[in-house]
C-alpha cells in the first residue's frame, strides 16, 4: 500500500512544476464561532451519566456543552486555510481514542484541533492541502448545525470524522469533484504504525440541488492484544472500507441517504475478514421559513465487533430511529429537540434498573441551543 501512496504523491511533482507563473496574492481572514449547548435525559439512566454508543449527546441528565469552536479562514488568491479550536463533550468522547505513541504526540492537544490545514491551488481546477482537516468519508457533518438532524446517525459516529496528512482535490467538471487522501490512519492524529492510509472520495452534482457521492479508505490497523504474562503483540490488520451516499432538495423536503461496507483481517492465525455494514434514511421538511421537521431510520451491524467492542458474543446490532423539530427564533440562534431510540438484537445497552445493568433498547430526549456567530 505504501507503494501505491507514494507513487500517488509523485505524481503530483509534474503538476507543481507547471503551477501558474501569475500569483493573484489579494486573500483575506475571516473570523467565526459556534456553540452548541444541550440537555439529555436517557430514558435507561445510565449510572456514570455516560451515554453508549453515541458521541452526541455524550451526557446524561446534564447541562452541559456539546461542540463549542473559534475558528480563523483564510481564502483568497491562491492559499486557503482554516484553523479551529474546539471543545465540548462530544469532542471528549469523539477523541477518546486518539492515541498517544511517544511524548510529545496524543489526545490532550489533538482533540482541541478540529482542524488546522493550509492548501495551496496548483491549477485553477487542483489544490492541495495539508494538516488536519475533516475527513473524506460520509454525508454528516461534524457540526449538528450543518446536519438535518441534531445527533448523528450511527453511520456517521463509526466513520471517521477527522484525519491528518495531506489530500489533493480536483474539480474535474462543473459536476464532479474528486478527493485523494493520503493520511495517518482511521481517525488518529498521533501515528500507532509505518503505515499510511488513503482514502478517495468522488462527488456528483446532478443538480445545484442533487448531489450523489462515493468514498472509500484503505489502511492497515494496528491491533494490539496482551498475552496472560501481560506481554504486548502488534497486529496489522488490512481495513477496507466503502460507501455511497446522496442527497436531494425537492421544494421544501431534503432527503439524505447513506450506506457503508467495511471489512478487516481477522489476523494471524484467522481465516476470512470480519465485516460490518450500516445505513441511515433522513428526511426534513421546512414547514415554515423558522420551523422544520425531521425524521430518521437507521441500522448498524457489527457482528464481529471492529469497530464496537461490547463483550456480547454477537456484538452491537440495532435498528433506530427519531423525529426532530427545529426551530430558529432570531438568524443565527438555533433551537433543535430530538426523540431517539435504539432496538437491539442483544443486552448492549446500559441501564440502570435493569437486573444486569444491561437493556436490548435506549432511548433519549434532547434539546439544545446554538449560536452561530
Amino acid at each position: 500500500m505504501n507503494r501505491i501512496i507514494f507513487a500517488a504523491a509523485v505524481s503530483l511533482v509534474p503538476l507543481v512544476a507547471h503551477t501558474q507563473t501569475s500569483a493573484d496574492t489579494s486573500r483575506k481572514v475571516s473570523f467565526a464561532g459556534f456553540v452548541d449547548s444541550y440537555y439529555a435525559f436517557d430514558f435507561n439512566r445510565p449510572v456514570n451519566l455516560d451515554r453508549s454508543f453515541t458521541t452526541q449527546p455524550a451526557r446524561h441528565n446534564e447541562f452541559n456543552v456539546n461542540l463549542a469552536h473559534v475558528e480563523a479562514v483564510l481564502s483568497g488568491g491562491r492559499l486557503r486555510g482554516r484553523l479551529a479550536l474546539q471543545a465540548g463533550t462530544s469532542v471528549q468522547s469523539n477523541y477518546s481514542a486518539e492515541p498517544a505513541i511517544g511524548s510529545v504526540s496524543g489526545p490532550s492537544l489533538s482533540r482541541h484541533l478540529q482542524e488546522a490545514y493550509v492548501g495551496y491551488q496548483i491549477t485553477p481546477s487542483v489544490w492541495v492541502d495539508g494538516g488536519i482537516f475533516f475527513s473524506n468519508m460520509g454525508m454528516e457533518s461534524w457540526i449538528s448545525r450543518d446536519n438535518p438532524t441534531y445527533t448523528r446517525s450511527q453511520v456517521a459516529e463509526y466513520s471517521p470524522y477527522y484525519s491528518s496528512g495531506a489530500k489533493i482535490t480536483w474539480q474535474a467538471t462543473p459536476k464532479l469533484s474528486a478527493r485523494l487522501d493520503v493520511v495517518n490512519g482511521w481517525q488518529n492524529i498521533s501515528e500507532t504504525n509505518e503505515d499510511k492510509g488513503a482514502g478517495l472520495r468522488l462527488d456528483y452534482a446532478l443538480s445545484p440541488t442533487a448531489t450523489f457521492s462515493y468514498y472509500n479508505f484503505f489502511n492497515n490497523e494496528t491491533i494490539i492484544t496482551t498475552d496472560d504474562l501481560e506481554e504486548e503483540f502488534r497486529d496489522d490488520r488490512l481495513r477496507i472500507f466503502n460507501g455511497i451516499g446522496a442527497k436531494v432538495t425537492v421544494g421544501r423536503t431534503t432527503l439524505l441517504g447513506q450506506f457503508d461496507l467495511g471489512s478487516q483481517d481477522r489476523g494471524e492465525g484467522f481465516d476470512g475478514n470480519s465485516s460490518w455494514y450500516g445505513f441511515t434514511a433522513v428526511a426534513r421538511f421546512q414547514v415554515t421559513p423558522t420551523v422544520a421537521v425531521s425524521g430518521r431510520v437507521e441500522r448498524f451491524d457489527d457482528e464481529d465487533q471492529v469497530l464496537i467492542g461490547t463483550g456480547v458474543s454477537r456484538g452491537f446490532r440495532a435498528n433506530g430511529a427519531s423525529v426532530g423539530l427545529d426551530v430558529v427564533p432570531h438568524p443565527g440562534f438555533l433551537w433543535r429537540t430530538e426523540l431517539r431510540g435504539f432496538s437491539g438484537d442483544e443486552r448492549v445497552f446500559p441501564d440502570r434498573d435493569s437486573s444486569q445493568g444491561l437493556a436490548k433498547g435506549s432511548g433519549f430526549v434532547v434539546s439544545s441551543f446554538a449560536l452561530t456567530f
